[in-house]
């Protein structure tokens, strides 16, 4: 291991030793967690790829440990006026094969709903992800619609952030995802998700409240009856999660660490579109 790779580890493991000491100074409160994940056994490298034996042990932590839920039912208690019991949405970002390969089978055989962020215009060139992400087909995403377990939502037409795009341009990235996927999977297209979490100017806050009935950001905590429904925070599931944090995030802990990495992303992102 290089020095570099090194001292990174070095440095996401003490974030997170000292996220799980603020959750014990403050202990997140119960909800419904949302968690990210990206590829799964992609071969891509990096933060974002879950092996699959990681995966299917985190899937069967959940199965087993309270609720799955799917998106509209947790939107149907967010709303609600009666007491909200704990609870896990499983969400996927981007669209890469390893959803039909290896993702749609773990979730199939344990009944575990899940939801579908897809940025069209992959799809459509076969154009990889960051990373090499390898884009899945529209076949591969007909076959994940029939599964049984999967709602598929919006992750923009070209992956681009849209706090920095004009209005005209925002509304072409939006509408042109929902035709994208209304004309090739023959399904009403209700929800969103801002591609890398980067929240909304208000223009495009507007255009997506216009439009869908949801859409979803970071933040690891958990959302509480009467979220904002356009807000929805999420829990990102990184490759060096060992159990330990994994059992934390699932319960809307380490939120120490994500505020890190959204401080981080304001430079990150700063010169970017996509």
């Amino acid at each position: 291991m290089s020095g570099s790779a090194t001292l990174k580890r070095v440095v996401r493991e003490g974030v997170k030793h000292a996220s799980k000491l603020a959750d014990k100074l403050s202990p997140p409160p119960t909800g419904l967690t949302f968690l990210i994940y990206h590829r799964v056994g992609h071969g891509a490298g990096g933060q974002m790829d879950i092996s699959p034996p990681t995966f299917t042990a985190q899937m069967d932590y959940l199965a087993n440990n309270g609720r799955v839920i799917s998106l509209d039912t947790a939107l149907k208690e967010l709303a609600g006026g009666e007491a909200l019991v704990p609870g896990h949405v499983l969400t996927f970002d981007d669209g890469t094969d390893d959803w039909a390969e290896i993702v749609a089978p773990v979730l199939v055989d344990r009944q575990l709903p899940a939801t579908f962020y897809v940025a069209t215009e992959f799809i459509d060139q076969q154009q990889p992800f960051a990373h090499g992400g390898r884009p899945i087909s529209w076949s591969g995403l007909r076959e994940l619609r029939d599964s049984g377990i999967a709602t598929i939502g919006s992750h923009t037409h070209r992956h681009l952030l849209l706090d920095r795009l004009p209005p005209a341009e925002i509304a072409e990235e939006l509408d042109t995802s929902i035709d994208r996927l209304s004309a090739e999977l023959q399904i009403s297209v209700d929800h969103f998700c801002y591609p890398k979490a980067v929240p909304p100017s208000v223009v495009a806050d507007r255009a997506v409240r216009s439009r869908f009935s949801s859409a979803t950001l970071a933040g690891t905590r958990t959302n509480q009856l009467g979220s904002d429904p356009f807000s929805l925070s999420r829990s990102p599931i990184q490759a060096a999660d060992q159990f330990k944090w994994f059992h934390l995030k699932a319960h809307g802990g380490l939120g120490l660490e994500d505020r890190s990495r959204q401080r981080l992303n304001q430079f990150r992102y700063r010169n970017e579109r996509a």
